[in-house]
């Protein structure tokens, strides 16, 4: 199979897009890992594709890929750059667009300057949905890992979080505790891991161990995730700026109820075609 792809990414959050509309697509996750080596393939944190709407209420179908070849549910980067990859592609004239996701159907909006603004959705706290094992929904969780009390927000952005307040995210244990809390028993489908720094009621610093990616240099699902436990804290106010390793993403959340919206770029880097 000869695939077009276009390479993208969101604050260094890469992917490979694929055009799933007009070319007929079947990808197995041994294909999926092969594009994601960033030796031997492309190279990205996850692998999009765009597909025809499965729904009366979607402009399209959007599926997540990890490096790893699992599937996630939500991609909030991926969701800018889609945006900006329908529009590039002239899928649709629209600049305001709805893709379903196994999350939902989220909306994404094209501003100027390269700028997208995507509305994730209200987050999750229940324990069932997101899903985490817990009797109820709280600001907090105690987690054990190995005789260590970890204190968590358990979130879902579509996709499942916990975030975990540091000091300075330079020195937070990202790769250790990253996978560990990854892998808990109580995330029975893993888990998303930020580790966030505050350093004003309206800015953030930010890093994420990624679910079946490992540490990328931005989650947008991190950031909206971050800024909700950090409102539920009494911690941060409505509008805050989220700087990640790739640079910052804006992200609002009014409180329980409303939806977190996100404001980002995306950005294009080469096109090409590759043999599976």
């Amino acid at each position: 199979m000869l695939l077009r792809f276009t390479k993208m990414h969101g604050l260094g959050n890469d992917f490979v897009v694929i055009d799933g509309v007009t070319q007929e697509v079947r990808l197995s996750p041994e294909q999926i890992r092969r594009l994601a080596d960033r030796h031997t393939g492309v190279g990205c944190d996850q692998v999009l594709l765009v597909e025809p709407p499965p729904r009366a209420d979607a402009d399209f179908g959007y599926r997540i890929f990890n490096a790893d070849g699992s599937e996630a549910e939500q991609c909030g980067n991926g969701l800018r750059c889609v945006a900006k990859f329908v529009r590039d592609r002239r899928l649709t004239a629209r600049r305001e667009i709805r893709f379903a996701t196994r999350a939902g159907v989220a909306a994404a909006r094209l501003e100027g300057g390269g700028k997208v603004t995507v509305d994730m959705g209200p987050p999750t706290l229940d324990p069932e949905r997101i899903p985490f094992v817990a009797e109820r929904a709280q600001p907090s969780h105690a987690l054990d890992l190995e005789g260590r009390t970890v204190v968590i927000a358990a979130i879902s952005m579509g996709n499942p979080h916990a975030v975990v307040e540091v000091e300075d995210v330079a020195s937070a244990p990202v790769a250790t505790l990253g996978p560990a809390i990854e892998r808990h028993p109580r995330f029975p489908a893993g888990a998303n891991v930020g580790f966030v720094a505050f350093r004003s009621r309206t800015a953030v610093d930010l890093r994420v161990h990624e679910r079946g990616a490992g540490e990328t240099r931005a989650c947008g699902t991190g950031a909206c995730a971050a800024v909700v436990a950090g409102v539920l804290w009494g911690r941060l106010d409505a509008r805050v700026e989220v700087r990640l390793p790739g640079g910052t993403l804006e992200v609002q959340w009014e409180g329980p109820g409303h939806s977190v919206m996100m404001t980002g770029p995306a950005v294009t880097v080469f096109q090409g075609r590759i043999r599976l």
